[in-house]
This record gives C-alpha cells, sequence and structure tokens, in this order.
C-alpha cells in the first residue's frame, strides 16, 4: 500500500511516475519581454539537478536543467542558500503561455511543482487621463490604488511599457523628492500624488502611474500630459524709430480692474524686469472704464528693442498677457502684425508738438 505524505500526491503521466507539491504557482509575462519561474525545495534536494518541463515532462517536454545553465530561450540558476531555483524564459511569445513544471530530480520519483504562465501584452491601458498645463507651471497629477496597496511601492515613469516602467522610475515612494518631480502618498484616501515643477514642452507625452506587488505584475494607471506653449494667446510685433515716442495701449479683464498693472521686459516671463519702476522713460496710466491700461516711452532708444510683456494678473495665469516683440530702428516704417491697431495722436509738449504713435494691443 501507498503511504500518502502530507501535502504531497503522486500520479504517474506517459509512464513516468511524478510527486507534486499541493499548490500551484501563477506567474504573468508580458510579451516581447522575459519571464522569472522561482521554485523552492527542501533542504535535502540543495545538491540535486534541478529542471523547468513543459507538458506531460517526458524527455522532450524538458526545456532546461541546472546542469546546461542557459540556452537561447531558457536560463536557469540555483540560489542554493536560499533553496530556490530560477527559470528564465526570454522573448516571450502568446505560444509560450499555459503548463509548466518546476522539477527536481531524485531516486525514485522526481518532484514537480506547477506553474501556470499567462501572457499580456507590454501596454496600458483602455482609458486615459487628459492633463493639459503650460510652460513653467507647476501641475499635480492623483493617480488612485486599492487599500491593500497602501505600503506598497508607488511611482511614475514616462511611456507606456509597464514592463520597464519601474526600473525607468522618474520618482518612486521611497525617494518622494527628484528635481523637479515630487511624490506623495496620502494612504488614508488611497491615493498618491505627483507633482511636476517648472514645465517645459518636453514634459508633453505619456506617463504611467505604478503601483508595485511583490506576487503579481504591477498595477498601473496612464495619464497623458500635454504642456503647451504659455505665451502666444495674444502676441504681437512692432516697429518704433528712435528718438521718437511710443505709446502701448495694453487690454486687461474688467475683473482686474483693481490689480497692479504693468508692463516688464525679458525673453521669458520668469525673468523680465518691470520696466515702468525702473525706467523714468517709461510712465504707466490706467484706465478702469476701457479696460485698458496705456504705457508711453518718451524717447525711444536703440537698447529698449526687445520681448515685453504686458499684463495685469501676479499669477501669470494664460490669456491675461500680451507678448510684444519691439524693433527700434533709425528710420523705418511702422509694421504692426494682425491683431494690433495704430492710432496716430498729437502730444503737446512745451515749446513743440510731438506726433505720437499710439499700438493698441487687441
Amino acid at each position: 500500500m501507498w503511504t500518502i505524505q502530507s501535502l504531497l500526491f503522486i500520479f504517474c503521466i506517459s509512464l513516468r511516475c511524478l510527486t507534486s507539491a499541493v499548490g500551484m504557482i501563477h506567474v504573468t509575462g508580458y510579451v516581447g519581454r522575459e519571464v522569472n519561474i522561482s521554485c523552492s525545495y527542501d533542504q535535502s534536494y540543495v545538491s540535486h539537478e534541478k529542471f523547468l518541463c513543459k507538458n506531460d515532462c517526458g524527455n522532450s517536454d524538458i526545456l532546461i536543467t541546472t546542469s546546461q545553465a542557459s540556452k537561447t530561450k531558457y536560463s536557469i540558476y540555483d540560489d542554493t542558500s536560499a533553496r530556490i531555483f530560477t527559470t528564465t524564459i526570454f522573448d516571450l511569445q502568446y505560444t509560450d503561455a499555459g503548463k509548466y513544471w518546476c522539477g527536481v530530480t531524485k531516486t525514485g520519483t522526481d518532484i514537480y511543482t506547477e506553474v501556470k504562465l499567462k501572457l499580456v501584452q507590454d501596454s496600458c491601458c483602455d482609458t486615459v487621463t487628459k492633463v493639459q498645463s503650460y510652460e513653467g507651471h507647476s501641475e499635480s497629477v492623483s493617480c488612485r490604488y486599492e487599500s491593500q496597496y497602501q505600503n506598497s511601492l508607488k511611482y511614475i515613469c514616462r511611456g507606456n511599457r509597464p514592463s520597464t516602467c519601474l526600473q525607468q522610475a522618474l520618482i518612486t515612494s521611497d525617494t518622494k523628492q527628484n528635481a523637479r518631480f515630487r511624490l506623495d502618498d496620502d494612504k488614508v484616501s488611497g491615493t498618491f500624488t505627483v507633482t511636476i515643477n517648472s514645465l517645459t514642452r518636453n514634459d508633453s507625452g505619456s506617463y504611467l502611474c505604478g503601483v508595485h506587488r511583490n506576487s503579481d505584475l504591477d498595477v498601473f494607471s496612464p495619464f497623458e500630459l500635454e504642456v503647451e506653449e504659455w505665451c502666444c494667446v495674444k502676441s504681437t510685433k512692432i516697429n518704433g524709430t528712435a528718438g521718437h515716442p511710443l505709446t502701448l495701449q495694453c487690454p486687461y479683464p474688467p475683473q482686474h480692474w483693481d490689480n497692479r498693472k504693468f508692463l516688464c521686459k525679458g525673453d521669458h516671463r520668469n525673468n523680465c524686469s518691470d520696466m515702468v519702476t525702473s525706467q523714468s522713460r517709461f510712465t504707466l496710466q490706467d484706465d478702469a472704464a476701457s479696460s485698458s491700461f496705456i504705457v508711453r516711452i518718451t524717447k525711444l532708444e536703440a537698447a529698449d528693442g526687445g520681448t515685453y510683456w504686458c499684463g495685469s494678473d501676479s499669477q501669470w495665469r494664460v490669456g491675461n498677457y500680451t507678448k510684444i516683440e519691439l524693433s527700434v530702428c533709425l528710420h523705418c516704417t511702422s509694421n504692426v502684425s494682425l491683431g494690433t491697431t495704430a492710432e496716430t495722436q498729437r502730444t503737446q509738449i512745451p515749446g513743440k508738438a510731438v506726433t505720437d504713435t499710439v499700438y493698441v494691443l487687441l
């Protein structure tokens, strides 16, 4: 009579008797990538040969053994100190899915553990969250997760390949801060938030929020970030003549009637200088009735050429500013772009009359 060992059962397949540990290993891999199948064994089998086989585990079904070490499709490593041997299957295809067996060779009946391999596409996901922001701004994206993953590692990466996301993570919940990226994990609400500061157009693209799972594939949620050029909601080019006065009329939203108005100069709004407070030749007059303000330059100089920003919103929200490209020459004809009108007025100065061109920025 057979003696049935606890947690073991004996069966025969294709004239070969197999002893299998009760339980099954479930493994999921990505098509086109590799997967590791790890199987443990007892201390008494440290010096025994280990192998991975498929189907009925006949001689032709053995894929690799520890005496072979590696093949093109498979490699195997036996960690005798941990008593775990790991087989790697490379370049996974859907035909690789199915039933495998981890085996330990021994006298009489080999010991087997059943493995079920499932394959999925290396892409994510059906629904994508769209996020829109602007150059220079900060943007926060929140990613939800289930309560059982409160203490799991969270991270984000660029692209749409789950298999390499963790290795290419921009930031993780372990690091929390990495240059322009910050990750805050609110375990009570089950949400982690990633903030990206000082956005550039290069930050546009696909991202994945990831939650690491030790016993299965990580969980992902995607978002698509579009970073638009901040300025150019309203933009104009103006030519001025050195030695002549120039007046700019800048509109603003009616609700900004009580805001501080300004004209600043600089290639970017983050590094521009307020010309009205720093240059005595620049004066500003607010006309709340017309929801606009006027900046007059009394005597243009060649150095006045450059990029200006006129606005009324200290938060620099998009749409509340006008970008002006001013060119100054000795003798030039006014060249006003679409969206700008020019008006000529006579300005009375004691002892002389000066013709002043007013540029109204629409």
